[in-house]
């Protein structure tokens, strides 16, 4: 019988623990739901510079904001086209490896660019 009492003395942190792991996510998801809500940072001007995955050399373009609150970059031929999901990587896609994407032997790469696993390393 002792020990039964001893054991609902000892502080339980499993609960103290569960509302910090809550309130944490609450605020992830805040952070996360503001930044996504919050107006585009001013780009006008900025140049993104993409190279060919394929050798076929680089090409750079002016960013611009559209009205729609999205990115636009700038074809070589002055066309506007509305990035994906990195300008860069639209820029890419569009011009340099153009030729490629219509064969379908590369697509955009994500977020953190193309990552490449080569397998046995040389």
């Amino acid at each position: 019988m002792t020990s039964t009492r001893n054991r609902s003395k000892q502080p339980s942190f499993g609960g103290a623990r569960l509302a910090c792991a809550l309130a944490t996510g609450l605020a992830l998801i805040m952070v996360a739901g503001a930044a996504a809500t919050a107006s585009p940072r001013d780009v006008t001007g900025a140049r993104v510079v993409a190279e060919s995955q394929f050798g076929n050399g680089t090409v750079s373009g002016l960013v611009r904001s559209d009205p729609d609150g999205g990115l636009e970059v700038q074809l070589p031929s002055g066309t506007w086209i509305a990035c994906r999901r990195q300008c860069s990587e639209t820029l890419r896609v569009e011009t340099v490896d153009f030729w490629q994407a219509q064969a379908k032997t590369t697509n955009e790469c994500g977020l953190l660019g193309c990552l490449q696993l080569h397998y046995p390393r040389r």
